[in-house]
């Protein structure tokens, strides 16, 4: 089995106030995450504001992070699109670039078939070595993987995981029960990662670790160990948070929230904007009731 971690977060993109990518921020975000509990990051997924960076800002900041934790902990590259093409070009360049693996997210916009997106990460998966993370995320890409389509891919040798966001915990139970065993189910969401732990998943592909990365890792490890009742009191704590940084759209509120803490990360790429201080404040609050801010 390849193990890529348990806690994986999917990293935003540190700009700086000219809205350039700040690489060295960026650097210093990955360790930071590393040492703050993440086994990984994801680098360049949609909390990475992915649609507005440039082709070789994107390929920069691969090489950017690998220089940074290369060795401590394993970087995923977001290498996925809706463009079958691109993405395996991307994917390329990203291997080139010395990652441990990618992630394709499914493709948005266009709609495909259920054969249309086996046939977009088959010929993916079949254009580089490195292990693969399926995507699932229906909200944000207008199209759901099936399970039956998923358990295809899993066929493929490289093919290794999911990042299942689709909020359906019977699909999600089902790809547990049916894959095989070598096969990684990771929760694409903070607020399921205890669910879906409980049905056969390894662990998160995480916004909230920005914020709370050690407190996460112990739940996981909680769970692993056998220590439910732990866990589950360590998800009821995160509750407030991961439902604050998902009030409005992702990465808009962790941004935010990284600034508060005084991380500066930055701004947003349009057409994303701002949080509101209306936002600000219930997530200074948030932040202030979990002892993180002063």
């Amino acid at each position: 089995m390849v193990k890529l971690g348990k806690v994986l977060t999917a990293m935003v993109t540190p700009f700086d106030q000219n809205l350039a990518v700040n690489y060295q921020v960026s650097q210093e975000l990955a360790n930071r995450l590393i040492d703050s509990g993440s086994d990984g990051v994801v680098v360049a997924g949609t909390t990475g504001e992915s649609p507005t960076l440039t082709k070789a800002e994107t390929i920069n900041l691969f090489k950017a992070v690998v220089e940074a934790i290369g060795g401590k902990g394993t970087v995923i590259a977001g290498t996925g699109s809706y463009n079958t093409v691109d993405s395996i070009d991307l994917t390329k360049e990203a291997e080139r670039a010395g990652v441990d693996g990618v992630m394709l997210v499914a493709p948005y916009y266009n709609k495909p078939s259920q054969e249309g997106l086996y046939q977009h990460f088959k010929a993916i998966a079949e254009a580089t070595s490195l292990p693969v993370i399926i995507y699932n995320i229906p909200g944000r890409t207008g199209v759901n993987i099936s399970v039956d389509t998923l358990l295809r891919l899993a066929e493929i040798e490289n093919v290794v995981a999911v990042k299942e966001a689709s909020g359906n915990m019977g699909q999600i139970s089902q790809i547990c029960e049916q894959a095989p065993k070598s096969f990684q189910v990771y929760s694409g969401d903070d607020a399921l990662t205890l669910p879906v732990l409980s049905v056969g998943g390894v662990g998160i592909i995480s916004v909230a670790a920005h914020i709370a990365g050690r407190k996460i890792k112990e739940m996981v490890t909680a769970y692993e160990r056998g220590e439910v009742a732990k866990a589950a009191q360590i998800n009821m704590e995160l509750g407030p948070l991961n439902r604050a940084l998902f009030a409005n759209t992702n990465p808009i509120m962790v941004k935010a929230a990284c600034n508060l803490l005084g991380f500066k990360v930055g701004g947003l790429r349009l057409p994303l904007v701002e949080a509101t201080s209306k936002e600000k404040e219930m997530l200074e609050g948030v932040l202030r009731n979990l002892g993180l801010l002063g």
